[in-house]
Parts: C-alpha cells; sequence; structure tokens
C-alpha cells in the first residue's frame, strides 16, 4: 500500500508540473487547472480499495498525456490574428490541402431513408 501511495503522490506532482507547463503565462487557467486537480485528489481521498486507486492513477495518466499532447495556448496579438503556443509534446497531424474540385457526399434529406432502413423487394 506503501508503495501505491508513492505512487499517487508522484503522480499529482507530475499533473501539477504538466498543469504549470502548459498553461504558462494563463493565471486564470492556471488557477482552475490547479482547484481542480486538488479537488479530484481530495474527494477520492479515503478510496482504499487498491484496485480503484490504480485505476484513477491509470485514468490521471491519461489525462496528462492528453493535455500534453492536445491543449495548446493561443492569444490574440493583433485583432483576427492569433499566435499559438505549440509544445515539443504537441501531436501535429499532417495537413491535407484544400480540394476546390473534390465531391461531397450528398446530404439526405430528412424523410429519405437511409441505405440501411431501405427493405429488399
Amino acid at each position: 500500500m506503501e508503495k501505491l501511495r508513492h505512487t499517487v503522490l508522484k503522480n499529482f506532482k507530475s499533473l501539477h508540473r504538466t498543469r504549470l507547463k502548459i498553461f504558462d503565462g494563463d493565471h486564470k487557467a492556471l488557477t482552475a487547472a490547479r482547484l481542480k486537480i486538488n479537488d479530484e485528489y481530495k474527494k477520492n481521498k479515503a478510496v482504499k480499495d487498491e484496485e480503484a486507486i490504480k485505476a484513477m492513477v491509470k485514468f490521471s495518466e491519461e489525462i496528462e498525456q492528453e493535455l500534453k499532447t492536445q491543449v495548446i495556448q493561443a492569444r490574440e496579438v493583433k485583432p483576427g490574428v492569433f499566435e499559438a503556443r505549440i509544445t515539443e509534446d504537441t501531436v501535429k497531424l499532417d495537413n491535407v490541402m484544400f480540394d476546390e474540385n473534390a465531391e461531397l457526399p450528398k446530404r439526405r434529406r430528412k424523410n429519405q431513408q437511409c441505405c440501411q432502413d431501405k427493405k429488399d423487394k
């Protein structure tokens, strides 16, 4: 149980370090994230079931990974112009060029049956 306690504390500190890195310079987001992390850990402080604790630790690790890879900060530098702060951990997808000549599938009308709903005659 002591090892599990150490893991929980390590994870708690790691979440806070990630929060500081991701929301650097955004006092409102830093405060909100700190309060949410602390609230969730306090709320689950009395949990004694080891499997439940392990599941919560796994969940918090997934949350930390999500913060690192999916959250970016953007701020308006001029009206209509934004600057995004992207970290080395941020997932960057390949850009697909816009094709003006692409044929989009036609939208189904509300009253039109879906191909799966049509009955064989």
